[in-house]
């Protein structure tokens, strides 16, 4: 193994030695990382206050509708005649405070043009609760 010393020449070297001051500035990088805190993301939430006596619980009014295979209609258990009185029972229902919420229940043996005009009555009366019931009939056909 053989040193050098400098140049071939005989004279010293001059240049300055790089790898222990990376190896210096390479810890203190380290260093400066481990000593910054690390940031938390906070989101302000206002908590509801403690009070001494508890809220009434709220039952909310649901309305049901039922298509049957022979294209009967029945509102919450009363047979319905046509699509206006469905219009007239979806607009009373509307002006409830708060709004109750509309369960719509088709039989997997309904057709599907009745549940369509169904549907499209719904949507016309500008109803914002709705909720579809008794899906699972129609979880093992697919």
């Amino acid at each position: 193994m053989a040193m050098s010393g400098g140049r071939d020449d005989g004279s010293p070297m001059m240049d300055l030695n790089m790898t222990p001051m990376i190896d210096v500035l390479l810890v203190l990088l380290i260093l400066f990382i481990m000593t910054i805190p690390a940031q938390t993301h906070a989101v302000k939430v206002d908590l509801p206050v403690n009070s001494k006596s508890p809220a009434p619980p709220v039952e909310p009014q649901k309305n049901k509708i039922i298509i049957y295979a022979d294209d009967r209609m029945t509102w919450n258990g009363t047979e319905i005649a046509s699509d206006d009185q469905l219009a007239q029972y979806l607009e009373a229902t509307k002006q409830i405070v708060p709004e109750p919420e509309l369960h719509f229940q088709p039989s997997p043996d309904a057709r599907y043009e009745k549940v369509d005009k169904v549907l499209a009555v719904i949507k016309r009366s500008g109803i914002t609760k709705l909720g579809f019931i008794g899906n699972e009939y129609y979880a093992n056909e697919f």
